[in-house]
């Protein structure tokens, strides 16, 4: 379970307040998936991290406290794509939202 990053109070994955936005990109051949969380008690994100690395490892970490307007803007910019989940879109939200550094 993924906690928030401030209180560590858990998150519900099916509580779609709390999971608020993900997006998957590749990257040199592995998929990176960012998954942001939002603790309404605390205003701030939490945003698990997934790499799924082409070697067949996986790893995965949890950045945060995020402050609410910069993961607003992340969010806004995930919500921007109709397809957040495809690692090969490569539309100009993906683009931005990884920086360019998809393959």
């Amino acid at each position: 379970m993924i906690q928030c990053s401030q209180c560590s109070r858990e998150f519900n994955p099916q509580n779609v307040s709390e999971l608020v936005a993900s997006i998957s990109g590749s990257i040199m051949g592995d998929e990176c998936i960012e998954s942001y969380y939002y603790c309404d008690p605390c205003v701030v994100y939490t945003v698990e991290v997934f790499w799924d690395f082409f070697s067949g490892q996986e790893s995965t970490s949890v950045q945060g406290p995020i402050k609410k307007s910069v993961g607003d803007e992340k969010v806004a910019l995930i919500k921007q794509c109709a397809g957040p989940w495809n690692k090969k879109c490569r539309c100009t939200a993906h683009q931005s939202y990884f920086e360019g550094s998809l393959d």
